[in-house]
């Protein structure tokens, strides 16, 4: 029902800056939206969450104050704004969609495939 597809991942120095974008086609009015990633070897991880208003906005503390999650509605696309890169934020990053606010941020009915950041330190 809702298909996404991530783009913008790359290699990134540390400390340097890098967004990535989530482009939604199907049924997306009204969708919450959300980036999770995950780690070589770690579980995956709620990164921050969107309403479709883009009023309400939610970060995991790993990335508050350098992050930003934002959408732009017309274009169906959600994007996420890296500032401040860590090696500790190399995972690859998963954009994905839900109905429900809550369901966004812990079992999202709709994924992308992923697109891998690296921190180079």
């Amino acid at each position: 029902q809702v298909q996404l597809v991530e783009s913008g991942g790359g290699l990134v120095q540390a400390g340097g800056s890098l967004s990535i974008s989530c482009a939604a086609s199907g049924r997306t009015a009204s969708t919450y939206m959300a980036w999770f990633r995950q780690a070589a070897g770690k579980e995956r991880e709620f990164v921050a969450a969107v309403s479709y208003s883009g009023n309400l906005k939610d970060y995991t503390y790993a990335v508050k104050g350098r992050f930003t999650i934002s959408r732009d509605n017309a274009k169906n696309t959600v994007y996420l704004q890296m500032n401040s890169l860590k090696p500790e934020d190399t995972a690859v990053y998963y954009c994905a969609a839900d109905l429900s606010y809550n369901q966004v941020k812990l079992r999202p009915t709709y994924w992308g495939q992923g697109t891998q950041v690296t921190v180079s330190s």
